[in-house]
C-alpha cells in the first residue's frame, strides 16, 4: 500500500510541476486569467500531493485547503505565510475565473507563480521525505 501512495504522492507533484510550467508559459505570452488559474491549480495538485502521504482526499476543493490549512499551516508544519498567499491564490483564481470584469495584472500573476514555485519547493524539501521524491512513474 505504501508503494501506491508514494506513487500518486509523485503522479501529483509532477502533475503539479507540469501545470506551474504552463502557468509560465501563458504568463510570458500575457494571458493572465489563464496563468492564474493555472497557478492555483499547480498549488492544489501539490497539495493533493501532500496529502496522498497521509491517504486523505477530498472531493471539494474547499475540503483540500481547510484540511491543508488546519494540519500542515496551524500546527506549524509549514509557514503561515504559505497559507495567506494560499488563501489569496484561491480568491484571485476565483475572481479571474468568474467576475466578468476582474483584470488580472502581469505583476500578480508574477507573484502568484512565484509563490507557488516557493510553495512547492517547501513541499519537496520539507513535507516529502527523501525517499518518496525519486519514485518513477509507469
Amino acid at each position: 500500500m505504501d508503494h501506491k501512495k508514494n506513487e500518486l504522492c509523485r503522479y501529483r507533484m509532477n502533475l503539479a510541476q507540469e501545470t506551474l510550467l504552463v502557468a509560465k508559459e501563458c504568463y510570458q505570452n500575457k494571458h493572465y486569467r489563464d496563468a492564474m488559474n493555472r497557478s492555483y491549480y499547480a498549488a492544489f495538485y501539490g497539495i493533493k500531493a501532500v496529502l496522498a502521504l497521509e491517504e486523505i482526499d477530498f472531493k471539494r476543493h474547499k475540503d483540500v485547503i481547510s484540511y491543508f490549512n488546519k494540519t500542515y499551516v496551524a500546527t506549524g508544519k509549514i509557514d503561515k505565510l504559505f497559507g495567506r498567499n494560499l488563501g489569496r491564490l484561491q480568491q484571485k483564481r476565483e475572481k479571474s475565473d468568474y467576475d466578468d470584469f476582474y483584470i488580472v495584472s502581469g505583476e500578480e500573476v508574477c507573484e502568484q507563480i512565484n509563490f507557488v514555485s516557493q510553495l512547492l519547493e517547501c513541499f519537496e524539501h520539507s513535507l516529502i521525505p527523501a525517499d518518496k521524491k525519486n519514485i518513477e512513474t509507469e
